[in-house]
């Protein structure tokens, strides 16, 4: 098995949120996953803007999802830059949410590269930050993948 590295242990900032995306950080406290939904469209965003990318308008309300849905694409990040050099051979994956049907970008944590595939399902992981918020990142379904 080919070992990656979690990136676990790399210490991270807190964000500074802006005002369109304090209430995702905020969930991220209860390691909850905010997402903006634009009621026009009846469609989800991510990441958080001041407006719908569907139609311009403020129109949005936050919405929880669970998280869950499949690798899209991924890739074996072998340079890095600070915080992450050092850190290396680490996976970071495009996952797609089942529940919101938008691909996320993250670190993948408790994975190896003998795991990792396309379609691969996934859960979120939430690492926690100094100031009480958490960082999304993704770990195996392995329940989901029939492992």
């Amino acid at each position: 098995m080919t070992a990656m590295n979690d990136t676990l242990n790399v210490t991270r900032e807190p964000p500074k949120p802006r005002s369109h995306s304090r209430p995702y950080w905020e969930g991220t406290r209860e390691k909850k996953l905010l997402m903006q939904y634009c009621r026009r469209t009846g469609r989800y965003q991510f990441f958080p803007r001041p407006t719908s990318i569907y139609t311009g308008r403020r129109d949005l309300e936050w919405r929880e999802v669970s998280g869950r849905g499949k690798v899209f694409t991924y890739t074996v990040t072998r340079r890095a830059r600070d915080p992450l050099k050092g850190h290396e051979p680490f996976l970071i994956a495009v996952v797609t949410l089942d529940d919101a049907n938008v691909n996320v970008m993250a670190n993948v944590v408790r994975c190896t590269l003998e795991e990792m595939r396309i379609g691969l399902p996934m859960k979120p992981y939430w690492m926690p930050l100094p100031n009480g918020t958490h960082l999304l990142m993704f770990e195996p379904d392995r329940a989901a993948a029939g492992a």
